[in-house]
């Protein structure tokens, strides 16, 4: 499924916007973030770094107590192509990756980082699927690629059955809701156009969990802008627990609502404006 430009046209990138990203991440620049991922944080870097050799990568710790953030300083420091962010106390995903956004724009020059990928730490992201992202991009002038299980191809793996059944749930009222035009809005494997990242995050974002993947995905398509999906391969997490929680699910269901009533009564006004 995609989602171009209102008129059907394709975006045009910004003047400083690398228009395709190249195939070994130079340009690129991932954003990990964790919390209690020690575990699994090593392998996961060391993947991303075989896969696509020139990018750059940051992890986001959330103020992890079992010492992730350290364990990330001391990658660093064996590696520049990582960096390393810190929150204290533990602020959640949503504010871990603004942060990372407006960090990227702040130290990185739209030349040096044209595109930023959002990935989890547990490894049921595969950093093997990054290439493919990156094509899409290339191939199709998109401005969003999702990494997507709910497309033709893609899968999800290891997943209890009431998970699944959760994920599928929340994307078929997400999307029915706030009539988006992709399959997997939930998902947190991405690649942002800069530009475009830029423009969706200056106004104020607050949404955490699944619904942040759901505001981001939502703010890009109303912007008019390119959004592409691929197939992935979702492997659950070998090792360490899940940060899924009713919390999450409840705040989810009210701003998606929230989301949707202000979208139609915007589009009612709209309509009665032109008809005025």
């Amino acid at each position: 499924m995609t989602a171009d430009r209102r008129d059907g046209s394709p975006t045009a990138a910004g003047p400083s916007d690398p228009t395709e990203p190249p195939a070994d991440g130079r340009g690129v620049l991932v954003v990990v973030p964790t919390y209690d991922e020690r575990e699994n944080l090593p392998g996961l870097v060391e993947r991303i770094l075989a896969t696509l050799p020139a990018v750059r990568l940051l992890v986001v710790d959330d103020g992890s107590p079992d010492g992730t953030g350290a364990l990330a300083d001391d990658l660093a420091a064996r590696d520049p192509r990582l960096s390393v962010l810190h929150h204290h106390p533990r602020r959640g995903l949503g504010a871990a990756y603004v942060d990372a956004f407006a960090h990227v724009m702040a130290t990185h020059p739209a030349s040096e980082i044209g595109w930023v990928v959002e990935m989890d730490a547990d490894g049921s992201h595969a950093p093997e699927d990054l290439p493919a992202l990156l094509a899409s991009a290339r191939a199709e002038g998109a401005d969003l690629v999702l990494g997507s299980r709910y497309v033709p191809g893609g899968r999800v793996v290891n997943w209890p059955w009431y998970r699944n059944a959760l994920s599928r749930s929340a994307n078929v009222y997400s999307r029915r809701a706030l009539r988006l035009p992709v399959r997997d809005v939930t998902g947190g494997f991405r690649l942002y156009r800069r530009g475009v990242l830029d423009e969706v995050t200056r106004t104020p974002v607050s949404s955490q969990g699944y619904c942040f993947q759901v505001d981001m995905a939502f703010r890009v398509q109303r912007g008019g802008h390119v959004v592409r999906e691929v197939p992935i391969t979702f492997t659950e997490r070998a090792a360490g627990a899940s940060k899924m929680s009713g919390a999450v699910v409840r705040e989810a269901l009210w701003r998606i609502t929230a989301w949707a009533v202000r979208d139609r009564l915007n589009a009612r006004k709209r309509s009665a404006t032109r008809q005025e």
